[in-house]
């Protein structure tokens, strides 16, 4: 395991966070201003990718068996989120953790909802994603970006799929 440290314009963020995921196995990407002008500096825990690294992140996107395998129950999901909101109507200080949980619930329970039924779920879960990547855009914690972070276009375009690939990122380091 190594750390990579990336200086670079804002704009390729994205693109170079993409590229070191394709070569490298890689961690939470954590993006800082640069200390002297208007660059980003990336900094990225990553390891030499083996033949058999199947659980590539885009597949995290597209895959929410994938994302979710590992999460515990929904029903524990909902204990967990009650138990961290108590206190707190306006979601204040609460962390990513406690958001990309939300969300990845929310999703989970749209993906189980009858199809008659699912437009109100639909609706939340979106809505869920919508907040945790404002969270991430703000930057106030770190995201892994990978492939898309929280200002990609296909992260506006799929903002679930940005949790599933958030929360596989998230879980994998548990």
């Amino acid at each position: 395991m190594f750390e990579i440290r990336v200086i670079c314009n804002p704009g390729d963020t994205d693109r170079i966070t993409a590229a070191l995921a394709d070569t490298f196995t890689t961690g939470t990407v954590r993006c800082l201003p640069s200390r002297h002008d208007d660059r980003a500096r990336l900094y990225v825990a990553a390891d030499h990718k083996s033949a058999t690294t199947a659980d590539t992140p885009e597949s995290f996107r597209q895959d929410p068996e994938t994302a979710y395998a590992l999460a515990p129950s929904i029903t524990s999901e909902i204990s967990w989120t009650a138990y961290h909101s108590v206190g707190r109507p306006t979601g204040a200080l609460l962390g990513r953790e406690f958001w990309l949980r939300k969300a990845a619930l929310l999703d989970r329970v749209a993906l189980a909802e009858d199809e008659d039924q699912s437009a109100d779920a639909v609706e939340l879960a979106t809505e869920a994603a919508r907040r945790l990547i404002e969270f991430d855009r703000a930057g106030e914690e770190q995201y892994a970006g990978v492939p898309h972070g929280p200002d990609h276009p296909d992260t506006k375009a799929k903002p679930r799929g940005y949790v599933r690939q958030e929360y596989a990122a998230w879980q994998r380091h548990q």
